[in-house]
């Protein structure tokens, strides 16, 4: 509680502390000092300044003994206005429902949480200012500070202010939130002179000097050691022995030791339950401990009345250290008898009532075991997958059988490599092999598969180590264990992008996969092209029979998604658990998941957004070690550069995947690379080099096998290909995309399929094929390539005559290429309207005579319908300078194409062979 008299040697800090209470915009600050600085009373200070202007004031602390429930603090922090929360939309109020566990149900993302939590904030400062206090914020849980850090930064739209309190020897999710700073130091020496003098006025002089020397200038201590050295309970070790914080824990421990039994049994269970501190509230919808019998805490100064408790005489400790003296002074057997009936108290909460239930047992017990079992996967579907980890290896220490023992320590490895926990991983996966005598196990291949293939690329060694575990199972293993490898085998292959590792992989499919999830994600990661036809229905069941959210189900499931072209229907779901898992929950998967969002956000035309997923997806890899990951974001980065014409950083990132990938064998690496080859020469305009990266990757007319941009490249190899007088080839590769039965496999291939088909057709079937292409309902769910197929739409129009039409088509794809950012198209599709609206003339007469006689002479040959190849024959050229002389043509005519070559030589008045 706020002391009435007045805060000595804080001017300052009340200052600024009264000018956010004030400020009429909101904002957050972050109280940073060491234990007992004084950062309690500012906080009560902050509270009592914006009341008394008639602001309403709701109040959290953070509790070391919540540290590992997920939302504990959040929920704290709420609870007194969540019954506000009746006028929110039904969606936001089941956010809340979902993370403070009154109804099932898929646990909202970060974002969503923290949107949510702004707008019950908006509505509760509708009518006047909030300002929301949290002390002690650095024992918030990771998830409840992940969502205070995301409000923290966002409330300047808001009438709420946000005051946090935290210990700076303490390291927190606070420390990067990159909130402006309060630091609240030691009291000068006349600050803590006047402090002392104030409270203790009857001190000797030399014992006065010996409280200013101990106590440093922390009020705390200015405040305590007086009311120690006068009972004669400060202890014999020199001050300077142990930190401050430790011998005020010492000095309350000594109070504490004059406490009956029943009263410290008291105390101890309140202070495992996380009951607050100071003004500091405790929720009041969780069942607590709740104190009684406990004068003599009161009167020793370890109690006070909480002010928040709406007048039930509740209690709370008076300062955090309280609480720590407690816990050291504790005996193991006072402990458990605690944890004991907290297990029962909290029973209606798995989460709680399993770690009380385990901190409680000694001796191996199974029925414990199949509890914290229950918890670690309750809180993996809340996006504690670190907690998860905890949980499941003390499940292994309780477990009485060494196969238990060893199957959970397997499972806690498994949930540690997919949180990012690789060291620990490995630690978990030796102990559960030691268990069981042997230094191969399942476990022991999973956890060093994902090693070598997220931190090194190493595809051929991880999926021979797989694939030989995979043969030598013994019949009698979990299937639970054959799905991990069969899974985990599976990226392995769709990294390597080998036709031979692939083979094995579907041999070991076919003969020994049980799981019809295994079975869909070898067709969705494999050769989609041969197996993908019907696998888009069977993702969509999948994802319909989701049960309980575990984030490696949801990835999995999103990758198949993407690859069958059907992530775009369960956006929200991948968006949610992605920002979930991101911060303290199963981080690899949340590496993927995002990959999922940016090429979500790349083919709906989001680029700006997927720069930023990309971005962040850069610092999660490089934090972690993840160099596969980190080499496939700058690819999908180097992607994004190139339709943009960023020929630098698109070629930047081309090399640094290519140096990597290649010699790894990470074909799906190198693969995208050569993805950005093609990309990058098209948006030049370089037709020749863009045929040459696109044919690369699959030859015309085919589609190689187990490679995903073999598909997903289909317009670019026939673009290109149109381009560069291919024709012959373009129209093989049309015609095969529909034989194949591309189309059968999603919509986005079918429209890529009649977008190629249109572009290759010949003029009595053209107009139908593009208005076909054009009219697609999956077109406009892929805007980029949309615009595309327009633009190629509207030069066909043009060269019918049918200028007026092609217009109208030209200006909606300078439209969206404007929109998205890709200059060099827009600016093509820009001269092609142009073309097709301008007067035959003198000004098309001046660009044609800015070509060379050889460009000239090349131009008319070219518009002739010749190839670079036969042009180069006459001329005696190779086909790449022929191709080169019409890359300087084209600008140069005020056109982007071969195909406009026959209408702006004519309208400058040159003849064209054949024509």
């Amino acid at each position: 509680m706020a002391d009435e008299r007045p805060i000595v040697g804080r001017d300052a800090e009340l200052a600024e502390l009264s000018r956010l209470a004030a400020s009429p915009d909101g904002r957050a600050l972050l109280l940073r000092g060491e234990a007992g600085v004084g950062k309690s009373v500012l906080l009560d200070a902050a509270a009592v300044h914006a009341t008394a202007l008639g602001h309403r004031v709701v109040r959290a602390a953070g509790v070391e003994a919540e540290t590992q429930l997920p939302f504990a603090g959040l929920h704290q922090l709420l609870y007194p206005l969540l019954p506000g929360a009746a006028g929110l939309d039904r969606v936001t109020r089941a956010a809340f429902d979902t993370v403070f566990g009154r109804t099932t149900g898929e646990a909202p993302s970060v974002m969503a949480l923290g949107i949510a939590v702004l707008d019950l904030l908006a509505l509760a400062s509708g009518g006047v200012p909030l300002l929301v206090v949290v002390d002690d914020a650095h024992w918030f849980d990771p998830q409840s500070a992940e969502v205070g850090r995301f409000i923290a930064r966002r409330l300047s739209a808001h009438a709420v202010r946000m005051a946090i309190g935290v210990r700076e020897d303490i390291p927190s999710a606070w420390d990067a939130a990159g909130l402006p700073e309060l630091a609240v130091p030691a009291l000068e020496a006349a600050a803590a002179a006047t402090l002392l003098d104030t409270h203790a006025p009857h001190l000797r002089e030399a014992v006065r000097r010996q409280v200013l020397e101990q106590a440093q200038g922390n009020p705390l201590a200015l405040l305590e050691l007086p009311r120690a050295l006068d009972e004669g309970t400060t202890r014999g070790a020199e001050p300077g022995e142990l930190p401050l914080s430790r011998r005020l824990e010492h000095l309350y421990g000594d109070r504490i030791k004059t406490l009956a039994p029943g009263e410290r049994a008291e105390l101890l269970r309140a202070a495992l339950d996380g009951v607050g501190t100071g003004a500091s509230p405790s929720p009041a919808d969780r069942a607590r401990y709740r104190m009684s019998e406990v004068d003599g805490a009161l009167a020793a100064g370890l109690l006070t009345p909480d002010a928040a408790d709406g007048g039930r005489a509740g209690l709370v400790f008076r300062h955090p250290l309280v609480r720590s003296a407690l816990l050291q002074s504790a005996t193991p057997n006072e402990r458990r008898a605690a944890h004991t009936a907290l297990a029962r108290l909290h029973r209606a909460d798995i989460e709680r009532h399993a770690a009380h239930l385990a901190a409680a047992t000694v001796d191996p017990d199974e029925a414990v075991a199949v509890v914290l079992e229950r918890a670690a996967r309750s809180a993996t579907a809340r996006g504690g997958a670190a907690s998860a980890v905890a949980l499941l290896t003390r499940a292994a220490e309780l477990s009485p059988g060494a196969a238990e023992r060893s199957r959970r320590l397997g499972d806690a490895a498994y949930v540690a490599a997919q949180s990012a926990l690789l060291d620990q991983a490995q630690e978990l996966r030796e102990a559960s092999d030691r268990l069981v005598g042997t230094h191969q196990s399942p476990t022991a291949v999973i956890t060093s598969a994902y090693a070598a293939l997220y931190q090194d690329g190493d595809v051929r060694s991880a999926h021979r180590r797989v694939a030989a575990a995979l043969e030598s199972l013994p019949a009698d293993t979990s299937e639970e264990i054959r799905t991990r490898l069969f899974n985990l085998l599976l990226a392995i292959s769709l990294f390597s992008a080998d036709p031979d590792l692939w083979s094995v992989t579907d041999t070991l499919v076919d003969v020994a996969a049980t799981e019809p999830s295994t079975l869909l994600y070898r067709d969705a990661f494999g050769d989609v092209a041969r197996r993908g036809a019907g696998a888009r229905e069977r993702v969509q069941d999948a994802f319909a029979r989701l049960g309980e959210e575990q984030p490696w189900d949801v990835m999995r499931l999103g990758v198949a998604a993407y690859y069958l072209d059907a992530l775009g229907d369960h956006r929200p779901l991948v968006r949610r658990v992605a920002d979930r898992e991101a911060g303290s929950g199963a981080v690899t998967n949340a590496m993927t998941l995002l990959q999922l969002v940016m090429l979500d956000q790349i083919n709906s035309g989001a680029w700006e957004a997927a720069e930023n997923t990309g971005k962040r997806g850069l610092e999660l890899t490089a934090a972690h070690g993840y160099a596969l990951f980190e080499h496939q974001y700058h690819g999908f980065l180097g992607l994004i550069a190139a339709w943009r014409g960023d020929t630098e950083r698109a070629t930047a990132a081309l090399n640094r995947l290519d140096r990597w990938a290649r010699p790894r064998g990470v074909g799906h690496l190198t693969q995208l690379a050569e993805a950005i080859g093609a990309a990058t020469h098209l948006t030049a305009g370089d037709f020749e080099g863009a045929y040459a990266y696109a044919s690369g990757l699959t030859a015309p007319g085919a589609f190689t096998p187990c490679s995903q941009q073999a598909v997903r490249t289909l317009l670019d190899l026939v673009e290109s290909a149109v381009h560069t007088g291919r024709a012959d080839q373009a129209r093989a590769h049309a015609l095969a995309a529909r034989d194949q039965g591309l189309p059968a496999i999603s919509p986005h291939l079918d429209f890529l399929t009649a977008a190629a088909l249109a572009m290759t057709a010949d003029d009595t079937g053209a107009r139908a094929a593009f208005e076909r292409a054009v009219a697609h309902p999956a077109g406009v769910e892929f805007p980029f390539e949309l615009a595309r197929v327009r633009l190629a739409q509207g030069m066909w129009l043009r060269r019918a005559r049918e200028r007026a039409a092609a217009r109208t088509v030209f200006e909606e794809a300078v439209e969206t290429f404007e929109r998205l950012g890709a200059q060099p198209w827009a600016r093509r599709a820009r001269a092609e309207l142009r073309a097709a609206g301008a007067a035959v003339g003198r000004a098309a007469e001046s660009r044609a005579d800015t070509l060379t006689a050889q460009e000239r002479q090349i131009a008319e040959l070219a518009a002739s319908g010749l190839s670079n190849k036969e042009i180069g024959a006459r001329l005696f050229l190779s086909p790449r300078t022929v191709g080169a002389h019409l890359y300087r043509v084209f600008p140069k005519l005020g056109i982007s194409s071969r195909a406009s070559l026959r209408d702006a030589l004519a309208q400058a008045g040159h003849s064209v062979e054949g024509g």
